[in-house]
């Protein structure tokens, strides 16, 4: 087989998505790529392989994931790793200490977490900006600023960056453009053609769809990113194992199947949301979003991901567990449709004046629309809603 899949663009999302990255077995041709189960390879002599030879820096299963991301993202360079997290926390190991990132204020909570926590303790500096606004990031940048890292939309609170306008003003400062793209994916939103010289997710979420693996990948087109990422994901070991690669990989077979449908619940739940409390409902796909049109710009569906103001948490609570169809669990992403509460959960890392500054109350709850019938959905919400005496907001 040739590379076509992987580097011609002309052919369909569905399509590169079901080949891009994978051989036939070369052994049988098997069409699914095998598990390469082996923490080492035996060389043909003293300083002759077939191009592996330990598992930490290469592995066949691992590397067709990693090829076939990069294809769906518009990306050269793959590169998997065995978190979201441990993705980033590889990504920050390009900077060195002295190091200034930008970053926008409104991250998951693992990122505040590693960065606050970890990162900066090795003297690597934040700042945190609201990157809704082209001139704060502008106003953010110092002469040894080497990233601006974005989520878009944004978790919890679904707020969009312009990353035309981020990535020129990045460039202009000298700096990356780093993207987490965890909640469009690439099927919905492809940041490199924005600008973008980083692009990474949690693998975990929707490119494997099924909440049965932990990961993550960043993708690059520059050569010189991509041998930086080379030496750090080999020499720091932060590797996904190969069955959690073929589990990705088959993930992400169908995502352009799933996230269809998670885009249509996502629509209709959040049009009855909108219904019954108005403005308290965070929507990207929503007119009244505040941001609407620009997601519209620069992304082609808008997903399952809805937070809600609920007020206080007594009535969060009244509707995290009065929910049957939905699960009250961490995460996002997979096929089933789960519901959570931000501050307790994935962002309670994060200090609660800092959460309040942001708009994450306690009231706040998420919800991750999976691919169940959308009947069944608006049911669920319907009873788990029933009673709950809110306030629509214009």
């Amino acid at each position: 087989m040739t590379r076509a899949f992987d580097d011609d663009m002309t052919f369909g999302f569905g399509t590169r998505a079901i080949h891009a990255g994978q051989r036939p077995d070369p052994l049988a041709g098997a069409i699914m790529t095998p598990v390469y189960l082996t923490s080492t390879y035996v060389q043909d002599g003293l300083g002759s392989n077939k191009g592996y030879e330990y598992a930490r820096g290469k592995n066949p299963t691992r590397e067709a994931f990693e090829r076939n991301v990069a294809a769906l993202e518009g990306g050269r360079h793959g590169f998997a790793f065995s978190s979201g997290t441990g993705c980033l926390d590889s990504l920050m190991k390009m900077f060195r200490s002295g190091d200034h990132i930008v970053c926008g204020e409104n991250v998951y909570g693992g990122t505040f977490r590693l960065f606050d926590r970890i990162l900066q303790h090795y003297g690597l500096r934040f700042s945190y900006v609201d990157t809704r606004d082209p001139q704060r990031i502008a106003d953010a940048m110092t002469p040894e600023t080497r990233a601006l890292l974005v989520e878009t939309p944004t978790n919890p609170l679904m707020r969009i960056t312009d990353l035309a306008a981020a990535a020129n003003i990045a460039h202009r400062g000298g700096a990356l453009l780093i993207v987490d793209n965890t909640f469009a994916s690439p099927y919905f939103q492809r940041p490199f053609e924005f600008g973008a010289d980083v692009v990474y997710h949690s693998t975990t979420k929707y490119l494997n769809g099924h909440s049965d693996m932990i990961g993550g990948v960043a993708t690059v087109k520059d050569d010189i990113i991509a041998e930086k990422l080379t030496f750090i994901q080999n020499a720091g070991g932060a590797v996904p194992g190969p069955f959690d690669s073929w589990l990705a990989l088959r993930g992400t077979k169908t995502l352009h199947l799933r996230m269809r449908q998670h885009d249509i619940n996502g629509r209709a739940i959040a049009s009855w949301l909108y219904e019954k409390l108005g403005d308290r409902v965070n929507y990207v796909g929503l007119p009244s979003h505040p941001q609407h049109a620009l997601a519209a710009k620069q992304m082609s569906g808008f997903g399952g991901m809805i937070s809600v103001e609920m007020g206080s948490i007594a009535t969060a609570r009244k509707v995290l567990e009065g929910v049957r169809v939905f699960a009250l669990a961490e995460s996002l992403g997979g096929v089933e449709s789960l519901i959570s509460h931000p501050a307790s959960m994935t962002h309670a890392s994060v200090p609660a004046e800092r959460r309040a500054q942001l708009g994450i109350s306690d009231g706040l709850i998420r919800l991750s629309c999976g691919v169940e019938d959308v009947e069944d959905l608006l049911a669920d919400v319907e009873q788990a809603f029933k009673g709950v005496a809110l306030k629509k907001t214009a």
